[in-house]
């Protein structure tokens, strides 16, 4: 088969559950860093100033992530060889991303953590690119939902995951290294069977043409701006609100434990996330209907924050995870069928999606300049969750603008 041909045929559940496995160990790679290694990392590194030296790495970080997604999105497109277009970026970005979560394992000053994470963040995002770009690739349209689903319960999972290797390992050092080690075994069984269909010829190269496919017109493709928009704004609500997650637990909530507890919160809200996207994927395919579901996610997202930004208590913690697990789960499925059908160019899904991927990782770039001074400043964590499910609650919105699905 052709690597550009539309794809018709059913897959099946074990070649989906290898595509969620590559997708878990990713977002294991992002988030055991991001919930809890990279915060106590830098507060042990800086102490005084620990907000403002968390928001440059990991602003830093998705400024490369950013460039890195897209760029090696397209050449994955564009790549020739008998293991296919996608295999040789997701084996090369899962090792480089297991030496880049090696070298933070053992850095003791803010530089060599920000240069720890550049890597990570490179490096994974080549994987990302390309497992993600296996949906349009292989999936029928009748199915993204549903596939949808599988694969965001890796981002989910992921979560939990990451924080459980990151608290349980003994340290920051210990939860690098198990992080690095889940991120080479959950690429294994998709690169042992991946049937990537080869491509047949590689089309002629000009730098200049490469470098304007990354411009995608919004007047041209109306359809492929809004879902971007829409990505982009929802996930600045979110990363608005988790970025100062642990400092919440423990400076607003007062538990005794924070590493403890948010463990249990992602526990918690990573289950229910799970169960939403798989249904909301499901019902979404069966009725036909994308746009509606994303509206609703961001209705119940926005209820969620304003439960953090008010009821900042440990039962209301748990409550608001709850919560924003059923809106996030059906957002997660539901908009990445939706991006996969409205997709401009058939002859380079990974390149535009790496274009949709910027939407997941400028919000990183974007948060902690919004975030931090709410925090340290304006408003405290009651302004900031108010300010994310605003975010949100606008982005969800613009969905309605995509006249493609239904």
């Amino acid at each position: 088969m052709s690597a550009d041909v539309r794809p018709t045929t059913p897959v099946r559940l074990p070649w989906l559950l290898s595509i969620a496995l590559v997708n878990l160990g990713t977002y294991v790679a992002f988030f055991g860093p991001l919930s809890v290694l990279l915060p106590l990392q830098t507060e042990e590194i800086v102490g005084e100033g620990k907000e403002t030296a968390l928001a440059i790495v990991t602003g830093t970080g998705a400024a490369i992530s950013m460039l890195a997604n897209p760029l090696f999105g397209a050449l994955s497109d564009r790549t020739i060889g008998r293991l296919g277009r996608r295999v040789p970026w997701i084996g090369g970005g899962s090792l480089a991303g297991a030496v880049g979560l090696t070298v933070l394992s053992g850095a003791s000053a803010l530089w060599h953590v920000l240069v720890g994470w550049c890597l990570v963040q490179a490096a994974v995002n080549a994987s990302l690119a390309a497992i993600t770009a296996t949906l349009p690739d292989r999936v029928p349209t009748a199915q993204r939902a549903w596939a949808g689903g599988l694969v965001s319960l890796g981002q989910t999972v992921g979560i939990l995951v990451g924080a459980g290797l990151a608290i349980s390992f003994g340290g920051t050092r210990g939860g690098y290294l198990a992080c690095a080690a889940f991120l080479l075994v959950s690429a294994a069984p998709y690169l042992v069977r991946s049937h990537d269909a080869p491509l047949a010829e590689r089309p002629a190269f000009d730098v200049a043409a490469f470098a304007r496919s990354f411009w995608v017109s919004p007047r041209r493709h109306p359809d492929f701006a809004w879902a971007w928009l829409t990505r982009f704004v929802v996930n600045l609500g979110n990363a608005i609100a988790t970025l100062y997650l642990l400092y919440f637990l423990g400076d607003a909530v007062g538990v005794a434990n924070p590493d403890d507890a948010l463990f249990v919160v992602i526990a918690l809200y990573s289950v229910v996330v799970a169960v939403s996207a798989v249904i909301a994927g499901r019902w979404s395919d069966r009725i036909g209907r994308r746009r509606v579901f994303v509206v609703w996610s961001g209705v119940v997202v926005a209820v969620a924050s304003l439960m953090l930004a008010s009821w900042q208590t440990w039962p209301g913690v748990l409550t608001a995870a709850v919560v924003l697990g059923v809106g996030f789960g059906a957002f997660l499925a539901v908009d990445l069928a939706i991006i996969t059908e409205v997709l401009p160019d058939e002859a380079g899904f990974a390149k535009d999606l790496g274009v949709i991927n910027i939407a997941n990782a400028l919000p990183q770039v974007v948060a902690p300049v919004i975030a931090a001074p709410i925090v340290t400043t304006w408003g405290g964590y009651f302004g900031l969750y108010v300010t994310a499910g605003i975010v949100g609650l606008i982005g969800a919105s613009a969905v309605v603008r995509i006249r493609g699905v239904r």
